[in-house]
């Protein structure tokens, strides 16, 4: 389907089954957290999917052209983001299962059924509000927690997904003890996770997490996933990622 642009927006080739992506120039562009959180995220066939903080939609996109997810939902603060990612969803003819919705995740319990959902996802904000000098930036809401804070996310997660259902997030390795903390709190037990570094020897600066709703304790790490080679290239289970291989059951 055609769509209109505005002035300083593109279209990005997603390099998976034909599936594009409307990107602003001057607003926040998805990065490898996204693609890395897509390709992590276990969706069984027919699954009802949630995607906290959706942004452009790159997550329910991605996760449409790798799964066989029956809906999926993402959920976004900002009105013209929202109105961005929803030009996304017609421009690649998946309105028949994505959604993108215009809403606050902290009050989304009566936007969305709860307990509804088979898995939830989110690639939330990581940085704290300090020194933020303009809170209304759509750069700055994408990256600091201007519009919601970790716990809101894993609350609306906790809230959305039924029991047994998946929510799978990435975030940073600094605020580890918080993730398992709030997860417990809010009945999503940490059930495995994999950091991910910029290359070897070097510390992670990412992790990837799976939490189950009122699973048993037990978490698994899985080996790291390096990024970078000693070449400067992608190593090749980041290149791997990037070839879009299906997801699901």
């Amino acid at each position: 389907m055609q769509v209109t642009l505005k002035e300083t927006e593109r279209i990005d080739d997603l390099q998976l089954k034909g599936l594009k992506l409307i990107q602003d120039k001057t607003g926040f562009c998805f990065g490898i957290d996204a693609v890395l959180l897509a390709n992590f995220a276990k969706v069984k066939n027919n699954a009802k999917v949630v995607d906290l903080g959706t942004g452009t939609g790159i997550i329910p996109i991605l996760i449409a052209g790798k799964s066989k997810a029956s809906k999926i939902v993402g959920v976004e603060i900002q009105e013209e983001v929202y109105e961005m990612a929803t030009r996304s969803v017609k421009l690649n003819d998946l309105e028949d299962r994505v959604e993108i919705i215009n809403a606050d995740i902290k009050t989304i319990d009566k936007e969305l059924e709860v307990h509804g959902y088979h898995v939830a996802t989110s690639n939330p904000p990581y940085m704290h509000m300090d020194g933020i000098k303009n809170p209304n930036d759509k750069k700055a809401i994408s990256r600091h927690e201007i519009m919601c804070n970790l716990e809101d996310v894993i609350r609306a997660a906790s809230r959305l997904v039924m029991p047994r259902g998946k929510f799978f997030m990435i975030h940073r390795p600094t605020r580890l003890v918080d993730i398992i903390e709030l997860g417990r709190k809010y009945r999503l037990e940490p059930k495995v996770v994999q950091f991910i570094h910029p290359k070897v020897g070097k510390a992670p600066n990412l992790m990837l997490v799976e939490f189950t709703k009122d699973g048993r304790p037990e978490l698994k790490i899985l080996d790291p996933l390096y990024v970078y080679g000693d070449d400067g290239n992608y190593t090749e289970e980041i290149r791997k990622i990037y070839a879009n291989e299906d997801i699901g059951e």
